[in-house]
């Protein structure tokens, strides 16, 4: 990969990752705004999410591979399918990208750019339920690249959508996505003391389920 097609990569990286938790954070908000019952507010975030994942994977996977998140570019590095510098910068203008996404959901719906999340997300059962939903992500990923990007983006859309419903902690399963939500006090917020344990779950996943779901694929051939 040459300086400009890196830089158009990064670039398709932050303003994927930005576009998705303004969905995520802005969905939130507005439904927030609409109801009172907490699990209609819960599906209207999860349709929303899942749509505009697929829609954002569909659209910058020809560009940088459509990761949004730190936790799968460092699979990918693991997979070698991608340089460790690569993956290293792709995580900065992801976690950058979030937090833009924050500030521009704020801004669209008339709130301070930024506010600390206080919504409490902690304890075992969370953290397991994050190393799940980002190991189930990684399964969803590698199971489906084999075939071709056009089957990735709606699996993974699906995935997560169900993963927000089946998981405890209700699916961040993305380190940049996790610490872009602790930048709001809104729905889908959570306590900046709370994100990094998330955070951690989420890389140790990563680490620990790699090589494993990889092999259960390696005799697959592509298609």
């Amino acid at each position: 990969m040459n300086r400009a097609e890196m830089g158009r990569a990064l670039t398709a990286e932050a303003i994927g990752t930005m576009l998705l938790v303004a969905g995520v954070v802005g969905s939130g908000i507005m439904a927030e705004r609409l109801t009172q019952d907490v699990a209609l507010q819960l599906l209207c975030n999860t349709v929303a999410t899942g749509a505009i994942l697929t829609v954002l994977i569909l659209v910058f996977a020809p560009v940088s591979g459509a990761h949004f998140n730190p936790a799968v570019s460092l699979a990918f590095a693991l997979r070698r399918e991608i340089a460790p510098g690569r993956a290293g910068a792709y995580a900065v203008v992801q976690c950058l990208g979030g937090a833009a996404g924050t500030v521009l959901a704020h801004l669209m719906f008339g709130l301070p750019a930024l506010a600390e999340g206080i919504k409490v997300r902690t304890g075992p059962n969370l953290w397991l339920a994050e190393f799940v939903a980002t190991g189930g992500l990684l399964l969803t990923i590698f199971g489906n690249d084999r075939h071709g990007e056009g089957r990735v983006a709606p699996a993974v859309g699906l995935y997560i959508a169900a993963a927000y419903w089946f998981t405890a902690s209700t699916s961040f399963a993305n380190p940049a996505v996790t610490l872009a939500r602790a930048l709001t006090g809104s729905f889908s917020g959570i306590r900046p003391e709370d994100a990094l344990f998330f955070i951690l779950a989420q890389l140790a996943a990563a680490v620990l389920l790699t090589h494993s779901i990889s092999w259960i694929f390696r005799a697959s051939p592509r298609t």
